[in-house]
């Protein structure tokens, strides 16, 4: 009798009855996803960095996007920053003619831009002189060169939510901490404005310079220090002092151009060289202040204790 085909090779045997099932699919519930993206063996999953050490697939800084205490900041900054606005919206008409402001907000985005381009880059700029017509400035829009108050302002506000920020991400802020700096930025940028007027006053010296000009030739320096903030806050003291060596030959060059322009006696008048010299003094003043006032506006945000 012909023994069965199965029987023939005894290697092979038939499973006990009750033993164990062969199972049909592997379980795989318990255990970790793959590793990918060149992720080596033996590493757990890691959702932060592509099987790299967390943060590694981020760029600097970015970690602070994520920071609960930074958001707060940033969202108080903002509330402080909308009161701010609406109150010098509803009070500016008791003190300065609103026409006169207008002037300095007629801006669009050509003008914006170049200007800030030539506050971080001045030595390319060539023409420092200011458009006039019919003996009136022309607007901002037209003119590089006419002093306006949007991109002061609006530093500013960006400003204070910068400085929330930074705090934030040192365990550091405070809505009280906040608004002490709204109200010291405000207060120098007042005191500024009246120690210029009175300079001028003083020194007896015929210049075109408006007390709303000085306002905005002293706001620029805020572009500088939002600039030195960042900076400070990705790349810690290095960057921060080096951005604001920069942001402060690039100021105090900005100013000394386009302050004589505005300042510097004619050469018809009969004090020419007397009054010269002392514009002199007072352009270079104005110039190497700015410098003071950025590193003492941001150096006790970045490293306050």
């Amino acid at each position: 009798m012909d023994v069965p085909s199965e029987f023939r090779n005894p290697g092979k045997r038939r499973p006990k009855k009750g033993g164990t099932k062969p199972q049909l699919y592997e379980d795989t519930s318990m255990q970790p996803p793959p590793s990918e993206y060149g992720a080596h063996h033996g590493q757990g999953y890691n959702p932060s960095g592509y099987g790299g050490p967390p943060g590694a697939g981020q760029f600097p800084g970015a970690q602070y996007l994520n920071d609960p205490m930074a958001n707060m900041a940033m969202q108080y900054g903002q509330s402080l920053a909308g009161q701010g606005t609406d109150f010098v919206h509803k009070n500016l008409e008791k003190y300065v003619s609103t026409s006169r402001v207008k002037y300095y907000f007629a801006v669009d985005t050509t003008y914006v831009m170049k200007k800030l381009g030539m506050l971080c880059f001045p030595f390319t700029h060539s023409d420092w002189s200011i458009k006039f017509n019919q003996d009136q400035p022309v607007a901002p829009r037209d003119d590089i060169n006419a002093p306006d108050l949007y991109i002061p302002s609006m530093a500013f506000v960006t400003y204070i939510l910068i400085a929330g920020v930074v705090l934030g991400t040192y365990n550091k802020f405070t809505p009280e901490q906040l608004g002490i700096q709204t109200s010291s930025a405000l207060v120098w940028l007042i005191l500024e404005l009246l120690i210029l007027n009175m300079s001028l006053y003083i020194m007896n010296l015929k210049t075109d310079l408006k007390y709303l000009d000085i306002v905005a030739y002293c706001g620029y320096k805020f572009v500088g220090m939002i600039v030195c903030l960042l900076a400070g806050m990705v790349f810690q003291s290095t960057g921060y002092y080096s951005t604001l060596l920069w942001f402060s030959i690039t100021i105090a060059f900005f100013l000394v151009q386009t302050l004589r322009v505005k300042i510097l006696p004619h050469s018809e008048d009969s004090n020419y060289s007397r009054g010269s010299k002392r514009s002199l003094y007072l352009i270079l003043s104005i110039s190497l202040l700015q410098p003071v006032m950025m590193w003492w506006l941001t150096g006790y945000i970045m490293f306050t204790k």
